[in-house]
């Protein structure tokens, strides 16, 4: 009996481990990538790509904290990707594995090496800012025609908001970058881990909150393309992309994205592979398939987002690499802040405030 129990589970441990072989498990934000490319993995690997959705980091660093998570490629954006490295929730990349790896951009190598040192456990999928999508004739409307659109002023000061309330105004369910705007806006370091500051934006959230109609973090896109909601702080990709099908469905929304005149954040969402990844082989060849030029350039040319493969601009389509939204001048480049992992401390505070805001108490 005990013979034929351990044969029969060395018999299922091979079957589970022939299954994991044959197929990657992919977790990535929402409506961030061209479902072509997908099909295209699965047809030149052979392998069976399972690919399930998140829309924040916080539902991301929970399953990658707690273990197990059953994922063999993640897409966490920089500072959390920096606080899993440090938790040791990932595993180093294999360079050999990744003969695409000299596609990438050593501008963004440069940045996104103050998440991840040496750019060892991650490379860049996309990058972009963070700032306001705004129905243009609806805003005009609320706040006249002279209206600053690129200004947080829109959306931090409760006189704009009370009007613009009507129209309905959406922010992102992310509060690693809404108290970094606040702290921007109120002349603070927007990189601050003082509790004592940062405890500060809860003023100026509570002024605006009961003017906020939803806290999400993908569902404005089309709320904003179908003229549900006038204002959206979000991320300048989702807004391009509402932009886009507004245009498609030519049903007379005009939208605008903008950074922020006063600074916005840059961010960097990083492919990695978890530390208990069933099928890391897997894992690299996914990563090499994203690396490489022309498969970039297509997720990028999709969700209208900047990436970090230099080579895979060439390949890009005009309206994504010439549009400053996109790809931002010099200037605009300048103007531009990055934020690192809170503390445990700090995060506790942040946490308990954007409770109390979100829900309104």
């Amino acid at each position: 009996m005990t013979i034929k129990t351990l044969t029969m589970t060395a018999v299922i441990a091979l079957g589970a481990s022939a299954a994991f072989a044959d197929e990657v498990r992919v977790y990535n934000w929402s409506d961030y990538i061209d479902e072509d490319l997908l099909t295209k993995f699965e047809e030149e690997t052979g392998l069976e790509l399972i690919y399930d959705v998140f829309d924040s980091n916080e539902v991301l660093e929970t399953k990658m904290l707690a273990g197990g998570s059953g994922y063999d490629v993640v897409v966490p954006s920089g500072t959390f990707l920096q606080r899993q490295i440090q938790a040791g929730a990932f595993q180093e990349l294999d360079a050999a594995k990744l003969a695409n790896n000299g596609n990438l951009w050593d501008v963004i190598q440069e940045r996104t090496a103050g998440y991840d040192p040496n750019n060892a456990y991650s490379i860049n999928y996309m990058w972009g800012t963070t700032g306001i999508g705004v129905n243009v004739a609806k805003v005009k409307e609320a706040l006249g025609d002279d209206v600053t659109l690129n200004s947080m002023d829109l959306v931090l000061k409760p006189e704009n908001m009370e009007k613009l309330a009507a129209c309905g105004v959406h922010f992102l369910d992310a509060p690693a970058e809404i108290i970094p705007m606040v702290l921007q806006f109120m002349g603070e370091d927007p990189d601050s881990h003082d509790t004592d500051v940062i405890a500060k934006t809860e003023e100026v959230l509570a002024s605006v909150r009961p003017h906020i109609q939803k806290f999400h973090s993908s569902e404005y896109i089309n709320a904003l393309a179908n003229g549900d909601i006038c204002v959206a702080v979000g991320w300048s990709g989702d807004i391009l992309q509402a932009r886009d099908r507004a245009a498609e469905a030519d049903n007379g929304v005009e939208i605008e994205y903008h950074p922020f005149a006063e600074g916005s954040l840059m961010w960097f969402d990083q492919m990695a592979i978890p530390v208990d990844a069933p099928n890391p082989e897997g894992a690299h060849k996914f990563l090499n398939f994203i690396l490489d030029a022309s498969n970039m350039a297509a997720a990028s040319n999709y969700v209208y987002y900047a990436n970090g493969n230099k080579a895979a601009q060439e390949f890009l389509a005009e309206d994504v690499i010439g549009d400053p939204a996109i790809y931002p001048d010099d200037a605009t480049m300048q103007n531009l802040y990055i934020t690192t992992p809170y503390p445990a401390k700090t995060q506790r505070t942040v946490t308990r405030l954007w409770t109390k805001i979100k829900s309104g108490t």
